[in-house]
């Protein structure tokens, strides 16, 4: 307050004034005055006076020529070239100093703004003023407000301090200190201000706004809040016009709708779509409903996922695809998660069908052939029509859509009374076809009309004389646009779920992701609120219970914010180890899929192409053989993070060989083991930095002569030629470095035609002619 105070007292009092020469205060003009030789004061009326090239004047006043004052009452006007004009009801002006005291209605206008306050200190010197009592400044879009203020005259600049509020068209703002250039339209702030749009709000303590483009910067503790999302850093860059913010150093961006947390050291903000998107060192947090021991403390097991670029905003749900979760069903197969019935749809009971729907079209009604009427017979039916015996049917329109049509006609009578029948039964089919079938826009009823095969003309011929049956026309017209209007309501009716918006990130490049039971990497990802399934893509691996999943693609699937399934798909290849033993169990297929239980795996399917490589141990976890299987479908179950039992399901092929008689870790074509790529800790997926592993020693790959064979035989174990053609090939390997650079070169091209051959011809040719020591 001291150094406010002091800045004030410097700008009002420049040094430069001490070695300045006073000047008097002129007297230009004045109607009336008088002396008083007691105060040595002249009292004036409308006098004008002039000083350093400002003019003062008023209703009246009182000069002390003596001490260089004057104190002027109601109409004060001091002007100042053509830039400034100052007003009051009262004013006490010193010449030596040339500061102006006034007091009661001030306003000082400039070309582009006007100054409001009851008391204003005014320096003509140095064009600089203070109000201490509440002041506001108004220019063409902006209003200013605030209890202390400072105007520099000569930089156009205004100084606020307290209770300071600026109103703009677009914000408004709160700030504890702040100044205001009239010319660039630019406010600074120095203190805790709020900047609120519409819809949104901008907290900064140091930084400054541009009133007119909306653009700003703000340098300490930002925070950027639009409804449940907000973005902050050390520094902010803000384009209101663009919607678009810019955040630089200890990024958090947060939507505490669902509960993301976002940081980084570079970010970005877009209003329209409600997109972030973060850069070097990103990383975001996913809330899930596990938790995990951190010393004696249980604490949330979030998944925390990292990637050199990562974006997330509300998307519409209905542009998404989705990904429907696995299931179990009878026998071993899999399917799609079955959907709930909707709200409002009765339950069906035991035994109870289905009610059928009001407007299903009815049978057709059979009738039997009729034969043409004689001459004598039509006059027979026109007499007993008029003399009412034949009764014919009420034809309202409610009849036309009835369950039938009764006609009670003798038998000794003609059957033209049938033909009125057929034209009702007609009549009633098209009745029932309109209230069935959707009508198209744009199409008139009279075209479905033509499809029954019965236009109005004709029901008019055959029902002459039936004034009933005119009227049932018109009905049934009547009820089909009833039932057009109702359908095309019905069809354009509005659909909430086309409205609903669901958070989505995206990652790319380097992703990271671990969670105490579950880690990952990939080139990208993509994820969604709204099946909670996460897909890998670019050459993903997934580590889960000593258990490495690839494949091109992987989906990982939340179900209750637990781990609940998990798809590989295309080349997929699962390997599991104990933690004690180097021997790799591995799993191959088109497709693999994972359930877990409690965040553990606890079954496996893997579908297509299956092969397997299974090491079986004794209850004293010593291994006994190896067991390799090609199959269609593999079943594995897990226990305590450690396979208990593989199953071939169809078409299986078997080959066991006995620990003992095993020389090599055979290993399946596409076999990856890559633990020194698996984020350890929290810390790596922030830093991205890996900690470095020895890679695991790679045993031979096993011949594809081991792993095909007949469908129902069992696959034959290595025989010794086979083991002499290994050794032959290693033997060859080691010689190889040993021999001149010609040679070496036709060595290469023997082994190239070597690897050519079958193994069985090979074999027969190593026993007729060994391979010779160099």
């Amino acid at each position: 307050m001291q150094k406010i105070h002091l800045l004030f007292i410097l700008f009002i009092f420049p040094i430069s004034l001490f070695a300045q020469q006073r000047t008097k205060i002129i007297l230009q003009s004045n109607e009336a005055g008088r002396m008083d030789a007691k105060t040595n004061a002249t009292h004036l009326k409308k006098p004008v006076f002039l000083h350093e090239g400002a003019t003062l004047s008023c209703d009246s006043a009182i000069l002390y020529s003596e001490r260089n004052v004057f104190e002027a009452f109601s109409n004060v006007h001091i002007n100042q070239g053509d830039t400034i004009n100052i007003f009051s009801d009262h004013l006490i002006y010193d010449g030596n100093t040339k500061i102006a005291l006034l007091t009661r209605n001030v306003r000082m206008l400039d070309n582009l703004n006007v100054l409001t306050t009851d008391n204003f200190t005014y320096n003509t010197g140095t064009q600089n003023g203070t109000y201490v009592n509440g002041g506001k400044i108004v220019s063409k879009d902006v209003t200013v407000t605030s209890k202390n203020g400072h105007y520099l005259g000569t930089y156009k600049d205004t100084y606020f301090r307290y209770d300071v509020v600026t109103v703009t068209p677009e914000v408004r703002i709160t700030s504890d200190t702040m100044r205001y250039n009239t010319i660039s339209k630019i406010t600074y702030f120095y203190g805790p201000t709020n900047i609120k749009g519409k819809g949104d709000n901008l907290y900064t303590e140091n930084g400054a706004y541009n009133t007119q483009n909306e653009q700003a910067f703000f340098g300490k503790k930002n925070l950027y809040t639009n409804g449940s999302k907000s973005l902050k850093g050390d520094s902010l860059y803000y384009n209101g016009v663009q919607g678009v913010g810019r955040a630089v150093k200890n990024i958090v961006f947060k939507d505490t709708s669902d509960k993301t947390i976002m940081y980084g050291q570079l970010g970005y903000y877009y209003k329209a779509d409600e997109r972030a998107l973060v850069t070097k060192n990103a990383y975001v947090g996913l809330g899930t409903a596990d938790s995990v021991k951190v010393g004696k403390k249980m604490q949330p097991d979030s998944i925390w996922l990292g990637a050199d670029t990562l974006e997330t905003q509300m998307a519409l749900q209905k542009k998404l695809i989705l990904i429907e979760s696995p299931v179990l069903k009878k026998d071993n197969e899999l399917g799609e998660e079955e959907k709930t019935e909707e709200k409002g749809d009765a339950p069906k009971t035991a035994g109870q069908s289905a009610a059928k729907p009001a407007n299903k079209a009815l049978p057709p009604t059979k009738t039997a052939p009729v034969k043409k009427l004689s001459k004598k017979e039509q006059k027979a039916l026109d007499k007993a029509i008029r003399e009412g015996k034949v009764k014919l049917p009420d034809l309202k329109a409610d009849s036309l859509i009835s369950d039938s049509i009764k006609l009670k006609v003798p038998d000794s009578i003609s059957t033209d009374s049938l033909k009125i029948k057929r034209a009702a039964d007609s009549l009633k089919k098209m009745a029932d076809s309109l209230l069935k079938k959707p009508v198209v826009a744009g199409k008139k009823t009279d075209s479905l009309t033509k499809k029954t095969g019965v236009t109005a003309d004709k029901a008019k011929a055959v029902l002459k004389g039936t004034t009933p049956a005119k009227g049932a026309l018109k009905g049934v017209v009547a009820k089909a646009g009833t039932a057009k209007a109702a359908l095309a309501k019905d069809t354009a009716a509005f659909n909430p779920l086309d409205t609903v918006r669901t958070r989505i990130i995206k990652a790319y490049h380097n992703v990271r992701v671990y969670k105490s039971n579950m880690q990952a990497v990939a080139d990208s990802l993509f994820y969604t609120n709204a099946d909670s399934t996460l897909r890998w893509y670019g050459k993903p691996i997934l580590w889960s219970q000593n258990s490495q999943q690839t494949g091109d693609t992987i989906y990982l699937r939340l179900k209750n914010k637990k781990l609940n399934t998990l798809q590989a798909v295309q080349n997929s290849f699962m390997v599991n180890v104990n933690t004690d033993s180097a021997k790799f169990n591995q799993v191959k297929g088109k497709l693999i899929t994972a359930f877990f239980t409690n965040g553990e795996i606890s079954n496996v399917f893997v579908d297509g192409n299956a092969e397997s490589v299974y090491y079986a141990t004794d209850k004293d976890s010593a291994y006994t053989d190896m067991n390799q299987t090609v199959s269609s479908r593999i079943k594995i179950l897990f226990k305590n993070k450690k396979i208990t039992k593989l199953l071939a399901i169809r078409d299986p092929e078997a080959l066991r060989i006995p620990i003992k008689e095993l020389k090599e870790d055979v290993l399946l074509t596409g076999f990856i083991w890559k633990p020194e790529l698996k984020p350890l800790s929290k810390k790596d997926i922030i830093t991205g930095k890996l900690k470095p592993k020895a890679p695991a020693k790679k045993p031979v790959v096993a011949s594809k002569a081991n792993t095909t064979a007949k469908k129902g035989a069992i696959i034959k174990k290595p025989d010794a030629k086979a083991d002499m053609l290994k050794g032959t090939i290693k033997q060859a390997d080691s010689l190889l470095n040993k021999v001149d650079p010609a040679i070496k070169k036709e060595v290469i091209k023997a082994a190239d035609s070597i690897q050519r051959i079958k193994p069985d011809s090979l074999i027969k040719k190593l026993e007729s002619s060994p391979l010779k020591k160099l």
